[in-house]
């Protein structure tokens, strides 16, 4: 299990996924949820704090507090997204957004596309130094990874395990989707609202789908990356359907890609678009084939000998 939960993972791996959380954070702020600035405005009365609010005591928003918290979280989170995640910055992120959660749901709402996310900010100042392209195995690195993963499939199964709770059985069976569907849909999403079979199908196969999340772990890479692309259709097919958008739980479950290669992937791109506009001679072609033929060992292996996880 130790082994499981700490298996090393290339640095440049979270070095990638440091840099798009703290880019979310700041177009959270300015688009994905720039209304959070007004909350401060908000009836007294309508403010019911949530548990860990309450436990802290920490004060009902204010129109100050809102602004102040907002700032220095903007700030916090440029400087972590510039100084590589550097723990000076990406503490005061991890607090200063729960804060702004805190507030966020506070009146009567809770929303759990932000549980992962939450937790992804919170392991990545443990990680300590880590730098794009630096494929160097980390067993920190592995465990920070890991528990953003558990935290992602917990989601899921916690869900449905919500809807069991509270809903019963008869959840998957009653009118769920197609009241939504006519409440936030339009055009396709309300001819599927008439079709009762479709509608209870797709009932049963997301509470089937949710249950069965945490299988994910123990599906071989290729099956895995093909279950992370099914996650990531499912909610592209949600927002499409009736706008429900679960961005903050995308970037987390990024965790689950190896985005060190993305650097790889984008100079192929660029190397295939140069070679197609300006073709080389055949024996450069073929010098260049063979050094790079020469170079795949080190990019798919450790230097160091160590296993590094795939997950």
């Amino acid at each position: 299990m130790m082994t499981w939960l700490f298996a090393p993972v290339p640095k440049a791996r979270v070095a990638a996924l440091r840099t798009l959380t703290y880019a979310f954070v700041i177009f959270d702020l300015f688009v994905y949820d720039s209304w959070i600035r007004d909350r401060g405005a908000v009836p007294s009365t309508l403010y019911q704090p949530l548990l860990i609010a309450r436990t802290l005591h920490l004060p009902e928003p204010s129109n100050s507090l809102v602004h102040w918290v907002f700032w220095l979280l903007l700030i916090a989170a440029v400087g972590a997204l510039v100084t590589r995640g550097h723990p000076v910055f990406a503490w005061p992120v991890f607090v200063l957004y729960l804060e702004m959660l805190l507030v966020r749901m506070s009146y009567g709402k809770v929303d759990h596309d932000r549980f992962a996310f939450l937790v992804l900010l919170a392991v990545l100042p443990t990680v300590g130094a880590a730098r794009h392209g630096d494929r160097t195995p980390s067993q920190r690195a592995g465990w920070a990874l890991r528990v953003v993963q558990l935290a992602v499939v917990a989601t899921y199964f916690l869900s449905s395990w919500a809807k069991l709770r509270y809903g019963g059985p008869g959840w998957a069976t009653g009118s769920v989707l197609a009241r939504a569907f006519l409440r936030k849909g339009g055009g396709i999403a309300d001819l599927l609202a008439t079709v009762p079979v479709i509608m209870i199908g797709s009932q049963i196969g997301i509470m089937c789908f949710e249950l069965l999340s945490p299988v994910v772990f123990l599906l071989p890479r290729r099956w895995r990356y093909a279950a992370v692309g099914f996650f990531y259709s499912f909610h592209a097919m949600s927002f499409w359907l009736i706008s429900i958008s679960f961005a903050p739980h995308l970037v987390a479950l990024g965790a689950f890609l190896p985005l060190e290669n993305t650097r790889q992937l984008a100079r192929r791109l660029r190397r295939r678009r140069g070679t197609e506009t300006s073709p080389e001679p055949a024996g450069q072609v073929a010098a260049t084939t063979s050094a790079a033929v020469v170079r795949i060992p080190d990019q798919v292996g450790s230097r160091s000998g160590v296993v590094v996880d795939d997950s």
